[in-house]
Protein backbone atom coordinates (compact mmCIF):
# COMPACT_ATOMS: atom_id res chain seq x y z
CA UNK A 1 0.00 0.00 0.00
CA UNK A 2 1.43 3.33 -1.08
CA UNK A 3 1.60 5.81 1.77
CA UNK A 4 2.77 9.38 2.22
CA UNK A 5 6.45 9.25 3.00
CA UNK A 6 7.72 10.79 6.24
CA UNK A 7 10.21 13.61 5.94
CA UNK A 8 12.28 12.65 8.96
CA UNK A 9 15.57 10.82 8.58
CA UNK A 10 16.58 8.10 10.99
CA UNK A 11 18.17 9.89 13.94
CA UNK A 12 17.73 13.34 12.36
CA UNK A 13 17.87 16.42 14.58
CA UNK A 14 14.84 18.67 14.82
CA UNK A 15 11.32 19.11 16.14
CA UNK A 16 8.46 16.85 15.08
CA UNK A 17 4.71 16.87 15.50
CA UNK A 18 3.67 13.21 15.68
CA UNK A 19 0.15 11.80 15.69
CA UNK A 20 -1.34 8.32 15.74
CA UNK A 21 -4.97 7.17 15.74
CA UNK A 22 -6.75 3.97 16.80
CA UNK A 23 -8.14 1.46 14.31
CA UNK A 24 -11.23 2.98 12.65
CA UNK A 25 -10.88 5.95 14.99
CA UNK A 26 -12.66 4.06 17.75
CA UNK A 27 -12.88 5.90 21.10
CA UNK A 28 -11.17 3.15 23.10
CA UNK A 29 -9.40 5.17 25.78
CA UNK A 30 -11.03 6.11 29.05
CA UNK A 31 -9.29 7.85 31.94
CA UNK A 32 -7.32 4.77 32.94
CA UNK A 33 -6.05 4.10 29.41
CA UNK A 34 -5.12 7.73 28.82
CA UNK A 35 -3.24 7.83 32.12
CA UNK A 36 -1.26 4.70 31.24
CA UNK A 37 -0.41 6.08 27.80
CA UNK A 38 0.58 9.43 29.34
CA UNK A 39 3.04 7.71 31.66
CA UNK A 40 4.40 5.52 28.86
CA UNK A 41 5.06 8.61 26.75
CA UNK A 42 7.39 10.00 29.41
CA UNK A 43 9.07 6.62 29.98
CA UNK A 44 9.72 5.87 26.32
CA UNK A 45 10.87 9.42 25.62
CA UNK A 46 13.40 9.27 28.46
CA UNK A 47 14.64 5.90 27.25
CA UNK A 48 14.96 7.27 23.72
CA UNK A 49 16.73 10.48 24.71
CA UNK A 50 13.92 12.48 23.08
CA UNK A 51 12.50 15.62 24.72
CA UNK A 52 8.70 15.92 24.88
CA UNK A 53 7.76 19.57 24.41
CA UNK A 54 4.05 18.89 24.86
CA UNK A 55 1.46 16.20 24.15
CA UNK A 56 -2.25 15.40 24.15
CA UNK A 57 -3.78 11.98 24.78
CA UNK A 58 -7.35 11.73 23.51
CA UNK A 59 -9.99 8.99 23.41
CA UNK A 60 -8.92 7.70 20.00
CA UNK A 61 -5.55 9.29 19.20
CA UNK A 62 -2.56 11.11 20.64
CA UNK A 63 -0.28 13.97 19.62
CA UNK A 64 3.35 14.61 20.52
CA UNK A 65 5.65 17.57 19.87
CA UNK A 66 9.18 16.31 20.42
CA UNK A 67 12.76 17.48 20.06
CA UNK A 68 15.34 15.06 18.66
CA UNK A 69 18.96 15.99 19.38
CA UNK A 70 20.84 13.45 17.29
CA UNK A 71 22.56 10.08 17.61
CA UNK A 72 24.18 9.42 21.00
CA UNK A 73 26.99 7.09 20.02
CA UNK A 74 29.06 8.26 23.02
CA UNK A 75 26.46 7.44 25.67
CA UNK A 76 28.08 5.89 28.76
CA UNK A 77 27.40 2.34 29.89
CA UNK A 78 25.99 3.69 33.16
CA UNK A 79 23.50 5.93 31.37
CA UNK A 80 22.57 3.17 28.93
CA UNK A 81 21.78 0.76 31.77
CA UNK A 82 19.73 3.48 33.51
CA UNK A 83 17.60 4.00 30.41
CA UNK A 84 17.32 0.26 29.81
CA UNK A 85 15.95 -0.16 33.33
CA UNK A 86 13.21 2.38 32.64
CA UNK A 87 11.63 0.06 30.07
CA UNK A 88 12.86 -3.29 31.34
CA UNK A 89 13.07 -3.25 35.17
CA UNK A 90 12.90 -7.05 35.04
CA UNK A 91 13.01 -9.85 32.45
CA UNK A 92 10.05 -9.93 30.05
CA UNK A 93 8.96 -12.34 27.30
CA UNK A 94 10.32 -9.91 24.68
CA UNK A 95 13.44 -8.83 26.59
CA UNK A 96 14.85 -11.56 28.80
CA UNK A 97 17.98 -9.80 30.07
CA UNK A 98 17.65 -8.04 33.44
CA UNK A 99 19.39 -4.69 34.01
CA UNK A 100 21.83 -6.37 36.42
CA UNK A 101 22.82 -8.98 33.85
CA UNK A 102 23.11 -6.32 31.15
CA UNK A 103 25.36 -4.24 33.44
CA UNK A 104 27.59 -7.28 34.03
CA UNK A 105 27.89 -7.99 30.31
CA UNK A 106 28.93 -4.39 29.64
CA UNK A 107 31.46 -4.42 32.50
CA UNK A 108 33.00 -7.66 31.22
CA UNK A 109 32.98 -6.50 27.61
CA UNK A 110 31.20 -9.62 26.34
CA UNK A 111 30.03 -9.97 22.76
CA UNK A 112 26.44 -10.30 23.95
CA UNK A 113 26.72 -7.07 25.90
CA UNK A 114 28.24 -5.18 22.99
CA UNK A 115 25.57 -6.47 20.61
CA UNK A 116 22.88 -5.38 23.05
CA UNK A 117 24.53 -1.98 23.42
CA UNK A 118 24.62 -1.46 19.65
CA UNK A 119 20.99 -2.53 19.32
CA UNK A 120 19.88 -0.07 22.01
CA UNK A 121 21.95 2.81 20.62
CA UNK A 122 20.20 2.38 17.26
CA UNK A 123 16.90 3.02 19.03
CA UNK A 124 18.05 6.29 20.62
CA UNK A 125 17.14 9.77 19.33
CA UNK A 126 14.94 8.43 16.56
CA UNK A 127 11.26 9.32 16.27
CA UNK A 128 10.41 6.19 14.28
CA UNK A 129 11.93 3.89 16.89
CA UNK A 130 10.38 5.89 19.73
CA UNK A 131 6.89 5.68 18.23
CA UNK A 132 7.34 2.00 17.43
CA UNK A 133 8.32 1.26 21.03
CA UNK A 134 5.54 3.41 22.50
CA UNK A 135 2.76 2.00 20.34
CA UNK A 136 3.89 -1.61 20.76
CA UNK A 137 4.18 -1.36 24.53
CA UNK A 138 0.80 0.30 24.90
CA UNK A 139 -0.83 -2.20 22.53
CA UNK A 140 0.49 -5.11 24.58
CA UNK A 141 -0.78 -3.55 27.80
CA UNK A 142 -4.16 -2.60 26.30
CA UNK A 143 -4.87 -5.98 24.70
CA UNK A 144 -3.83 -7.86 27.81
CA UNK A 145 -5.91 -5.59 30.07
CA UNK A 146 -9.02 -5.84 27.89
CA UNK A 147 -8.69 -9.50 26.87
CA UNK A 148 -8.35 -8.32 23.31
CA UNK A 149 -6.15 -9.26 20.36
CA UNK A 150 -5.25 -7.72 17.03
CA UNK A 151 -4.02 -4.30 15.91
CA UNK A 152 -4.84 -1.29 18.07
CA UNK A 153 -3.44 1.49 15.88
CA UNK A 154 -4.47 2.38 12.34
CA UNK A 155 -1.39 2.32 10.15
CA UNK A 156 1.81 4.29 10.65
CA UNK A 157 1.96 7.54 12.60
CA UNK A 158 1.82 10.95 10.92
CA UNK A 159 4.83 13.23 11.17
CA UNK A 160 5.36 16.94 10.47
CA UNK A 161 8.82 18.47 10.70
CA UNK A 162 8.56 21.78 12.59
CA UNK A 163 11.08 24.61 12.49
CA UNK A 164 12.84 25.26 15.80
CA UNK A 165 11.65 28.85 15.72
CA UNK A 166 9.81 29.92 18.89
CA UNK A 167 6.71 31.10 17.01
CA UNK A 168 6.38 27.90 14.95
CA UNK A 169 6.83 25.73 18.04
CA UNK A 170 4.40 27.81 20.10
CA UNK A 171 1.72 27.59 17.41
CA UNK A 172 2.01 23.82 16.99
CA UNK A 173 2.18 23.26 20.75
CA UNK A 174 -0.97 25.34 21.28
CA UNK A 175 -2.79 23.36 18.61
CA UNK A 176 -1.86 20.15 20.45
CA UNK A 177 -2.80 21.42 23.91
CA UNK A 178 -6.17 22.63 22.62
CA UNK A 179 -7.24 19.17 21.45
CA UNK A 180 -9.56 18.62 24.39
CA UNK A 181 -11.16 22.04 23.84
CA UNK A 182 -11.84 21.22 20.19
CA UNK A 183 -13.34 17.89 21.24
CA UNK A 184 -15.65 19.59 23.75
CA UNK A 185 -14.19 17.70 26.72
CA UNK A 186 -13.19 20.87 28.59
CA UNK A 187 -13.61 24.59 28.12
CA UNK A 188 -10.11 25.42 29.33
CA UNK A 189 -6.97 23.43 28.38
CA UNK A 190 -5.61 23.72 31.93
CA UNK A 191 -8.46 21.46 33.07
CA UNK A 192 -7.42 18.56 30.85
CA UNK A 193 -4.88 16.47 32.72
CA UNK A 194 -3.86 14.40 29.69
CA UNK A 195 -2.06 17.21 27.87
CA UNK A 196 1.25 18.94 28.43
CA UNK A 197 -0.22 22.30 29.41
CA UNK A 198 -2.70 20.78 31.85
CA UNK A 199 0.03 18.66 33.42
CA UNK A 200 2.37 21.65 33.65
CA UNK A 201 -0.28 23.81 35.35
CA UNK A 202 -0.90 20.92 37.73
CA UNK A 203 2.75 21.01 38.78
CA UNK A 204 4.22 18.36 36.49
CA UNK A 205 7.99 18.94 36.40
CA UNK A 206 8.66 17.19 33.08
CA UNK A 207 5.74 18.96 31.40
CA UNK A 208 6.99 22.34 32.63
CA UNK A 209 10.49 21.55 31.39
CA UNK A 210 9.08 20.63 28.00
CA UNK A 211 7.09 23.83 27.54
CA UNK A 212 10.08 25.84 28.78
CA UNK A 213 11.59 25.17 25.34
CA UNK A 214 8.96 27.62 24.05
CA UNK A 215 8.46 29.98 26.99
CA UNK A 216 10.26 29.99 30.32
CA UNK A 217 7.28 31.22 32.36
CA UNK A 218 4.34 30.14 30.15
CA UNK A 219 3.01 33.71 30.03
CA UNK A 220 3.71 34.15 26.33
CA UNK A 221 2.38 30.70 25.59
CA UNK A 222 -0.93 31.60 27.21
CA UNK A 223 -1.33 34.43 24.72
CA UNK A 224 -1.44 31.87 21.91
CA UNK A 225 -3.75 29.55 23.83
CA UNK A 226 -6.23 32.19 24.93
CA UNK A 227 -5.94 34.97 22.39
CA UNK A 228 -4.97 38.26 24.00
CA UNK A 229 -3.05 36.78 26.90
CA UNK A 230 -5.96 36.52 29.29
CA UNK A 231 -7.84 33.39 30.29
CA UNK A 232 -10.93 35.59 30.57
CA UNK A 233 -11.05 35.75 26.77
CA UNK A 234 -11.51 32.02 26.35
CA UNK A 235 -15.29 32.15 25.84
CA UNK A 236 -14.88 34.93 23.27
CA UNK A 237 -12.71 32.94 20.88
CA UNK A 238 -14.92 29.88 20.52
CA UNK A 239 -16.45 29.39 17.08
CA UNK A 240 -18.17 26.58 15.26
CA UNK A 241 -16.52 24.79 12.36
CA UNK A 242 -19.41 25.89 10.11
CA UNK A 243 -18.93 29.54 11.01
CA UNK A 244 -15.19 29.28 10.47
CA UNK A 245 -15.73 27.77 7.03
CA UNK A 246 -18.23 30.51 6.15
CA UNK A 247 -15.78 33.27 7.04
CA UNK A 248 -12.90 31.64 5.19
CA UNK A 249 -14.65 30.31 2.10
CA UNK A 250 -17.62 32.60 1.53
CA UNK A 251 -16.22 35.87 2.82
CA UNK A 252 -12.62 35.05 1.89
CA UNK A 253 -11.64 36.44 5.24
CA UNK A 254 -9.28 35.59 8.05
CA UNK A 255 -9.91 34.51 11.61
CA UNK A 256 -7.98 35.31 14.79
CA UNK A 257 -5.32 32.70 15.47
CA UNK A 258 -6.87 31.72 18.80
CA UNK A 259 -10.12 30.94 16.95
CA UNK A 260 -8.50 28.87 14.20
CA UNK A 261 -6.54 26.82 16.72
CA UNK A 262 -9.86 25.66 18.17
CA UNK A 263 -10.69 24.06 14.84
CA UNK A 264 -9.08 20.94 13.41
CA UNK A 265 -6.49 22.34 11.01
CA UNK A 266 -4.96 19.98 8.43
CA UNK A 267 -1.71 21.95 8.27
CA UNK A 268 -0.68 20.43 11.60
CA UNK A 269 -1.47 16.80 10.75
CA UNK A 270 -1.37 16.39 6.98
CA UNK A 271 1.44 18.79 6.21
CA UNK A 272 4.98 17.54 5.80
CA UNK A 273 7.07 20.50 6.97
CA UNK A 274 6.01 23.61 8.89
CA UNK A 275 7.97 26.79 9.50
CA UNK A 276 9.26 29.89 7.73
CA UNK A 277 9.34 29.83 3.89
CA UNK A 278 13.15 29.56 3.90
CA UNK A 279 13.11 26.63 6.34
CA UNK A 280 10.43 24.77 4.38
CA UNK A 281 12.23 25.32 1.09
CA UNK A 282 15.54 24.03 2.48
CA UNK A 283 13.89 20.91 3.88
CA UNK A 284 11.96 20.19 0.69
CA UNK A 285 15.22 19.93 -1.22
CA UNK A 286 15.98 16.80 0.83
CA UNK A 287 12.47 15.31 0.74
CA UNK A 288 11.71 11.97 -1.00
CA UNK A 289 11.43 11.98 -4.79
CA UNK A 290 7.74 11.06 -4.67
CA UNK A 291 6.99 14.49 -3.22
CA UNK A 292 8.16 16.55 -6.21
CA UNK A 293 4.73 18.12 -6.43
CA UNK A 294 5.45 19.78 -3.07
CA UNK A 295 8.78 21.35 -3.91
CA UNK A 296 7.88 24.86 -2.81
CA UNK A 297 6.51 26.37 0.39
CA UNK A 298 2.84 27.31 0.57
CA UNK A 299 1.82 30.16 2.85
CA UNK A 300 -0.65 29.07 5.52
CA UNK A 301 -4.04 30.68 4.97
CA UNK A 302 -7.10 31.47 7.02
CA UNK A 303 -5.47 33.26 9.96
CA UNK A 304 -2.64 35.56 10.95
CA UNK A 305 0.05 32.86 10.97
CA UNK A 306 2.90 35.43 11.12
CA UNK A 307 4.61 34.14 8.00
CA UNK A 308 4.36 30.38 8.62
CA UNK A 309 4.35 28.07 5.60
CA UNK A 310 3.86 24.35 4.97
CA UNK A 311 5.60 21.94 2.63
CA UNK A 312 2.45 20.59 0.98
CA UNK A 313 -0.14 22.13 -1.27
CA UNK A 314 -3.05 22.13 1.19
CA UNK A 315 -4.90 24.87 -0.65
CA UNK A 316 -8.39 23.48 -0.04
CA UNK A 317 -10.20 21.86 2.87
CA UNK A 318 -8.10 23.63 5.48
CA UNK A 319 -10.25 22.22 8.26
CA UNK A 320 -10.44 18.47 8.79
Amino acid sequence: MRRRRQVEQEGANGYYHLMSRTVNGEALFGDREREVLRKMIWQVAEFSGVRVVTYAVMKNHFHLLVEVSGVESAISDKELVRRYQILYPGPTPWQGMSPEVFRSHLAEGTREGQDMRASLIRRMNDVSEMMKTLKQRFSLWYNRSHERFGPLWSDRFKSVLVEGDRWALRTVAAYIDLNAVRAGLVEDPKDYRFCGYGEAIGGGKLARQGLAVIEKDLAGYRQTLYGAGSEERLDKVSISREEALRVLEEEKGKLPLAVVLRCRVRYFTDGMILGSPDFVERQLKHSPDDRKRARKPHAMKGAEWSGLSVGTGLRKNLFG
